[in-house]
């Protein structure tokens, strides 16, 4: 498995990620069983994945829980990450709560340090110079190896920067949306590594979807977007964004099947090869599906055929994207 440096000094990360959040069994639909969840999480290392994302939030613990299990007698082998979250979602980002969550994660997961331990997401009521300063407490304490934050600003990470270096970013990511395209760069060029999530489109850029797709109960796809969420976000499963998206997943098929591979092997290749970026976390519940997955970090994707799928994501009418 090919494998990038995170940053300046943090560990080589396989540029394929396992991600832990459908395994939460609460958002994405019901398990099939814990042991069907783990059995696919060693899969992809057994296909040369050396990571695993995961979070306190991905089904208030479960994930983490899940994952322990999974590592279990494999430790040696496997990068772990997690996340505190703010409240009331997650743990709270004063502090003492963020060394409370981290006791609790190292407890889910059964293990003696956490590898890669991130912010999930700003926390306006908290002074992020409060909360990075105990991720860097965390760190000499030796319960955590290298800190970074998810879905943060430019101004943010400068910010934590002046009290510690950030290790890694991790930003959504995929050819259907790109704001961050230059936030990504701008880390790579700057040592903080770039761990993206959602570079499938939650399903969309696997060809799997179509418009009359019926989501499982509890899958948070199938549901109607009741606003109150980011203005700036695009709900792209909304059904005239969709079938924008779906017309552009059928452009690419065609590039695909030159390079006689996958839809999600092609949408992964290309996030990897997007500068700045150190790895793509992806998800599944499937284990052909994560095999296929790994696969896609032996897929090389040279100039001409880049700027062929870069035209085709830019000719797509996604506003956001």
């Amino acid at each position: 498995m090919r494998t990038h440096r995170l940053g300046t000094a943090g560990p080589d990360l396989s540029v394929i990620g396992y991600g832990s959040w459908e395994a939460g069994g609460t958002a994405w639909g019901p398990n099939e069983s814990d042991e069907a969840v783990i059995a696919v999480m060693r899969a992809a290392l057994d296909a040369g994945i050396n990571w695993i994302d995961t979070a306190e939030v991905y089904g208030d613990g479960v994930s983490e829980t899940l994952v322990g299990r999974a590592i279990a007698g494999r430790r040696d082998e496997v990068i772990v990450a997690s996340k505190v979250a703010p409240k009331p979602e997650g743990s709270g980002f004063r502090p003492e709560q963020i060394h409370a969550a981290c006791d609790a994660s190292l407890g889910r997961l059964g293990v003696d340090a956490i590898d890669l331990y991130q912010l999930h997401w700003p926390d306006p009521a908290t002074p992020v110079e409060e909360s990075w300063g105990a991720m860097s407490e965390l760190v000499d304490a030796g319960k955590v190896r290298w800190i970074g934050v998810s879905n943060f600003d430019r101004a943010l990470i400068e910010r934590c920067e002046a009290v510690r270096h950030v290790d890694s970013l991790q930003p959504e990511f995929s050819m259907l949306v790109r704001s961050d395209a230059e936030l990504i760069a701008w880390c790579g060029d700057r040592g903080t590594g770039v761990v993206s999530y959602g570079p499938l489109a939650y399903g969309l850029l696997t060809g799997a979807i179509a418009a009359d797709t019926d989501f499982t109960d509890g899958d948070w796809r199938g549901q109607p977007d009741e606003g109150g969420g980011d203005p700036d976000e695009v709900d792209l499963f909304a059904p005239g964004v969709l079938a924008t998206v779906l017309e552009l997943v059928e452009q690419l098929r065609p590039i695909a099947d030159r390079l006689g591979v996958t839809l999600s092997q092609l949408a992964l290749a290309w996030n990897v090869a997007q500068p700045g970026v150190t790895s793509a976390i992806a998800g599944s519940r499937n284990p052909e599906h994560v095999r296929a997955n790994a696969a896609a970090a032996e897929v090389a994707l040279d100039a001409e055929t880049l700027a062929e799928v870069d035209a085709l994501i830019l000719a797509t009418s996604v506003s956001g994207a």
